[in-house]
C-alpha cells in the first residue's frame, strides 16, 4: 500500500483540544494535481478540530483551496476555489461484512471513514474532500464557442422539434 500524496497520520492517543492546521507542501500539491488531473493546485489548507469519543473521532472545520483546472469543453485554464465545511467521523473498521459485500449506509454514515489500529490519515481525508469540491464539468467563457466549432448543439437545439424546424418543405 502506498502512502497518500497528502498524508497526515493522527494517532488517537495524541488527540488534544487544540485545533490543527494542515497545509500541503508544493510537492504534495504537485502530486495531488496529477492524481486529480488538474493543471495545478495553488493552495490546499484545512483548519480542523478533533473530538474523540472513545474510538470515534469527530472532525469539524474548513477546507480552503485554490486550483486551476481545464475547462471540460474547451480545455482552457479555469481558476477555481473552495471554502467548504469539513464534517467527518473516523470510526473503527467494521468486521461484520465481507470485502465484496454490498453495504447499505444510512445518511449519518455517509461521512464516516473507517480506520484500523490506533491512527487514521487526516491529510488523505482532506485530499478526498478537495476531490469532492472539484467540478469535473466546469466550463469556462470559451466553452460555447468551442461547442459551436465542434458542431455540438446546445440542449435546446437538440429537441425533436428543433430538428423538424430545420427541415424545409419539399417543392413539387
Amino acid at each position: 500500500m502506498t502512502t497518500p500524496e497528502f498524508s497526515r497520520p493522527v494517532d488517537l492517543r495524541q488527540i488534544t483540544a487544540a485545533p490543527l492546521t494542515l497545509v500541503a507542501t508544493p510537492e504534495e500539491r504537485a502530486a495531488l494535481t496529477a492524481r486529480f488531473e488538474l493543471v495545478r493546485i495553488d493552495r490546499l489548507e484545512a483548519s480542523v478540530s478533533l473530538e474523540a469519543d472513545g474510538a470515534v473521532v469527530a472532525v469539524t472545520g474548513r477546507l480552503h483551496a485554490d486550483w486551476i483546472q481545464p475547462c471540460a469543453v474547451s480545455g482552457e485554464d479555469l481558476a477555481q476555489s473552495a471554502d467548504e465545511a469539513i464534517d467527518l467521523r473516523f470510526v473503527p473498521a467494521r468486521s461484520d461484512h465481507r470485502p465484496d459485500e454490498e453495504v447499505d449506509l444510512s445518511e449519518s454514515e455517509l461521512d464516516e471513514l473507517e480506520y484500523t489500529g490506533t491512527a487514521f490519515d487526516l491529510g488523505e481525508a482532506v485530499a478526498q474532500s478537495l476531490a469532492l469540491a472539484i467540478d469535473p464539468f466546469a466550463a469556462g467563457p470559451q466553452a460555447e464557442a468551442a461547442r459551436k466549432a465542434a458542431g455540438i448543439v446546445s440542449q435546446g437545439q437538440a429537441s425533436p422539434f428543433a430538428a423538424l424546424a430545420g427541415l424545409t418543405p419539399k417543392k413539387d
